[in-house]
């Protein structure tokens, strides 16, 4: 495996700083948040392969679901900070936070016992990395289809409050949106599914392919990791969403907007 060096990564850093300077030259406030982004992802890496090289050396259950608690926590914080309306109180937090770990822990505890089989279970070699591509992109889709559905639920607030009045349940007042909600949650899994292979070489493959292994094995767990997320980002998002449509309204079937904070500049 070629070893990359510090100047190798500057190199790539440049591209980062290049694209910052377009940005501010556009005005297009985004310049910020990259270098900020760009920072972030420096640290995090280098901290999490710390991290991971002392979870290899020593291998516990404990320290496994430390991790696993840090990573889940982190992701749920993002589904947050990326909604332009997100509901108020731990509510805007608890919402994501709970559909990832209904199905990204469950799935990926169901596939390291049951598919890939390590001894033990939790050895991090698999547990971690499966889990964390889980999150990740679990993370995306409920973001997305949680921004979808209040935003668009604001919007047609009054459409939403005639339905009521004509009889229909908060269920079917807000069926459509929440159809619409869901699309835009697995949108982007059902993209990377769609072009693997074709368009783009998904990251596990790649990384293994780099790594040596033979490629008809890294296709193999391609597949098995496509799989396992298109299951976790679509039982994440229904959950997600089935809580989210059921606080928009109390008990009476009357629409609650008040739950949902002022927009917001993301």
């Amino acid at each position: 495996m070629i070893t990359l060096s510090a100047l190798d990564l500057s190199l790539a850093a440049c591209l980062v700083l290049a694209l910052a300077a377009l940005s501010w030259r556009m005005r297009l406030g985004l310049s910020g948040q990259l270098l900020v982004a760009a920072a972030r992802t420096v640290v995090q890496l280098l901290l999490v392969g710390l991290v991971l090289k002392a979870l290899f050396a020593h291998v516990h259950l404990l320290w496994i679901g430390g991790i696993s608690l840090v990573m889940l926590l982190a992701a749920g914080r993002e589904v947050m900070a990326r909604q332009q309306r997100r509901f108020t109180g731990g509510w805007g937090f608890g919402l994501g936070t709970g559909a990832m770990f209904v199905s990204s822990f469950a799935i990926a505890i169901l596939t390291l016992v049951t598919i890939i089989g390590a001894d033990p279970w939790y050895e991090p070699q698999y547990a971690v990395p499966l889990l964390g591509m889980l999150l990740g992109n679990t993370m995306n889709g409920i973001a997305l289809a949680l921004d979808r559905l209040t935003a668009t639920a604001w919007q047609q607030r009054a459409v939403i409050e005639q339905r009521l009045m004509l009889g229909a349940t908060r269920h079917e007042a807000i069926t459509d949106i929440r159809r619409e909600a869901m699309r835009s949650g697995m949108m982007p899994i059902i993209n990377a599914m769609s072009v693997a292979g074709l368009v783009s070489l998904p990251g596990m493959m790649t990384g293994q392919i780099l790594a040596g292994s033979p490629p008809v094995e890294a296709v193999k767990y391609q597949i098995l990791i496509m799989f396992l997320i298109s299951a976790g980002t679509g039982f994440g998002v229904t959950t997600a969403l089935w809580l989210a449509a059921k606080r928009l309204f109390d008990e009476r079937h009357r629409l609650r907007l008040d739950t949902l904070n002022s927009p917001r500049n993301y």
